[in-house]
Formats: structure tokens, C-alpha cells, sequence
């Protein structure tokens, strides 16, 4: 009995052990989760390059209307703007063509028709050949009438012109020169320099009376040194005064330029100041000295407009930048939100 109840229980099949639910994964349900996942993951990588998208083609649309607004501004652009501007352009070239014609015009009439008083008879030949020579007369008895207003409208013209060859060498067409330019240039020429100068070399004379030959070289470096740096203040400054600059302006420019506007007339003035006050007569010096100053005025009309003229065409350009920087942000924080 004992063996059998041995066997009995050997032959039993092992208790079953109590089952636990099971919460893991079904196998089944893998691939549809990681489709899931894989699907939410998808969508929020679109969303950021949408947004990157969105910004870059802002940024994109801005920097083409910034291009043809450029565009539009230095080239004349198209459309009515372009016309205007190409129109408002032909209009100053047909004025200062005018202007230019008018007034060579009337020197050379003025000049041709000295003696028309007594052309009865004359050839053409003699009227060229007396032309010349009357007219000097008529400047010669002009200086003795009124000397000063003879020697301003001498230094007004040489100064207008002055200006004119300076804005063609900077680069500027023959008939695109600034008008405005040439006319303050030409009435500090007129008002100022024809009257002082007159009375200066009067003055020289007086300071310089003697006759030995030590004299010459004595007056032209007083000449480019004290009259120098008096003419070239005097001549920055009303400049800049009939711009409309600023007194702080006008005084650093002046400061800035000072130096190299008086040792760049040390390359011209002493060699012309030899015949200045070695040769020419008191009352024909300004005649003279006008002459050279067609050089000068180029050399000192360039000094006193470049950095203004350089001022001008900094401060829209950093107006548009800064507007530009501000459109930039305001449309990319636009985009991120």
C-alpha cells in the first residue's frame, strides 16, 4: 500500500502555479504603435520646417523688394517712379545747359563787341585782331572807375567756374553739375574774396615797402601762411553756412581739412607768387591770381564738399538699414509665432 500510494503520487501532474494577468505588449499591436509614434514624430518635424520655412521666405520676399527698391532708387527703376526721375534728370541737365550756354554766349558777345561803336567800315579780320586788346583797355579803365566791384565780378566768375571743372573732375557729366554748389562757390568768389584781396595786397605792399630782393620771398610766405589759413577758414566756413550745416559741423570739418588744405597749396602758390610779387603791378595782381585760382578753387572746392557731400549720402543709407534690421525682426517674430 505504501508503494503503491508512492507511485500514485509520483504519476501526479505538478500543482499549476496561479496565473498573473499580463500587461506587456502585444505582440500584434507593435507595428501600429510605431506607426504612431513614427506618424506624431513626422508631424513635428513639418511643423519646424514649416516655420523655417516661413521665416526664409520672408527673409526672401524682403531682400527682393529691398533689391528693387534699390534698383528703383539708383537706376531710375521702372514705372512712373523710374519716368519721374529720369524726367527730373533731364530737366537739371536742360537747365544747366542753359545756364552754361547763356553765360559763354554773353562773355564772348561781350567780348567781340568792344569796338561796335566804330565797326563801320571794319573787316572781320580787324574786329578779332582789336577785340583782344580793347578789352583790356576797357578792364584797365574799369579798375581805375571801381576797382573793387571790377575785381569781384572777376573772382565771382573765376570761382563759378572754379567749382564746375571741380565737379567734372569728381567725376560728374558736363551737365550734371550741382547748381547750388556753383553758386555758393561763386558768391563767396563775388562778396568776399574780390573785395579782401584788394585790400589785402594793399596792405602787403604797406607791411612790405621796401624794394630789396629779400622782399619777394618775404611775401609769399606771409602770403601762405598767415592770408592762406585767414582765405581758406574764411572761404570753408561761409560755405558750409550757406549749406545750412551746423557750427559743430562746420568747426570739425574745418578742423579735419585745415592742415591738408593749406600744405596742398604749397604745392601751387609759392612758384605762381613769384611772379605775383615779383612781376605783376599791385592793381593787376587779382587779374593774375585768378587765373591760377581756376586750379585753386578746383583743389579747395573738392576739400570743402567731399565730407559733407560724403555726410549726405551716409545718413539715408543708415536710416534704411536700421528700418530694414526692424522689418527683419518684426517679420521673423511674426513668422515664429
Amino acid at each position: 500500500m505504501a508503494v503503491a500510494s508512492t507511485s500514485l503520487h509520483t504519476l501526479s501532474p505538478p500543482p499549476l502555479k496561479p496565473s498573473l494577468p499580463n500587461h506587456s505588449i502585444n505582440p500584434i499591436h507593435l507595428p501600429r504603435l510605431r506607426r504612431r509614434r513614427f506618424a506624431s514624430s513626422r508631424s513635428a518635424v513639418t511643423t519646424k520646417e514649416q516655420e523655417f520655412g516661413a521665416v526664409a521666405v520672408l527673409e526672401s520676399a524682403s531682400g527682393r523688394l529691398e533689391d528693387s527698391a534699390a534698383a528703383a532708387v539708383s537706376g531710375g527703376g521702372g514705372g512712373e517712379d523710374g519716368g519721374g526721375n529720369e524726367f527730373g534728370k533731364g530737366v537739371d541737365r536742360a537747365i544747366n545747359a542753359a545756364i552754361v550756354l547763356a553765360a559763354g554766349s554773353f562773355a564772348i558777345t561781350k567780348l567781340l563787341t568792344i569796338d561796335r561803336d566804330y565797326w563801320h567800315g571794319w573787316t572781320v579780320y580787324e574786329i578779332l585782331r582789336y577785340a583782344p586788346q580793347h578789352s583790356w583797355f576797357a578792364y584797365e579803365e574799369a579798375l581805375k572807375t571801381n576797382p573793387v566791384f571790377a575785381k569781384m565780378m572777376i573772382s565771382g566768375v573765376v570761382y563759378s567756374l572754379g567749382d564746375w571743372i571741380a565737379q567734372c573732375y569728381e567725376g560728374k557729366p558736363l551737365f550734371d553739375f550741382d547748381r547750388a554748389r556753383m553758386f555758393r562757390s561763386g558768391l563767396v568768389g563775388f562778396t568776399l574774396h574780390g573785395s579782401l584781396s584788394h585790400y589785402y595786397y594793399q596792405f602787403c605792399e604797406q607791411l612790405f615797402p621796401f624794394q630789396e630782393w629779400w622782399v619777394v620771398p618775404m611775401k609769399v610766405v606771409f602770403d601762405q601762411t598767415m592770408w592762406s589759413a585767414i582765405w581758406n577758414s574764411i572761404y570753408y566756413t561761409v560755405v558750409g553756412l550757406l549749406r545750412l550745416d551746423s557750427p559743430i559741423t562746420i568747426y570739425n570739418e574745418l578742423i579735419a581739412t585745415f592742415w591738408p588744405m593749406l600744405t596742398a597749396g604749397w604745392k601751387l602758390w609759392p612758384f605762381a607768387h613769384l611772379v605775383t610779387y615779383g612781376v605783376i603791378p599791385v592793381e593787376q595782381r587779382l587779374l593774375w591770381v585768378d587765373c591760377v585760382e581756376l586750379i585753386w578753387v578746383t583743389i579747395l572746392s573738392t576739400y570743402s564738399n567731399e565730407k559733407s557731400e560724403a555726410r549726405i549720402a551716409e545718413t539715408p543709407a543708415e536710416s534704411t538699414s536700421s528700418s530694414e534690421t526692424a522689418e527683419l525682426n518684426s517679420s521673423s517674430t511674426s513668422a515664429k509665432e
